[in-house]
């Protein structure tokens, strides 16, 4: 996958987290994960990154998601 095609996959899974999950997410289930599979439009709820993309998997065996902490800016925060 070249970083264009990578770049347009994180643009249409934050797009739809914009347009149709962030209102309702934000309000029950801050700090938790969401993981987005961008093609289905389907998305995964988990307390952990670990339960998003699972989730995700067991649906969408093969497809990549665009996973993303519920309230922040990034997924993880390292340091």
């Amino acid at each position: 996958m070249t970083q264009d095609e990578i770049d347009a996959f994180v643009a249409r899974s934050e797009a739809i987290y914009e347009r149709r999950l962030r209102d309702q997410l934000e309000v029950a289930h801050r700090d938790d994960f969401v993981a987005i599979e961008p093609e289905s439009g389907d998305y995964f709820l988990g307390k952990t990154l670990r339960e998003a993309t699972q989730a995700a998997r067991k649906v969408h065996p093969g497809r990549m998601t665009h996973s993303i902490r519920i309230g922040h800016r990034a997924a993880i925060h390292l340091g």
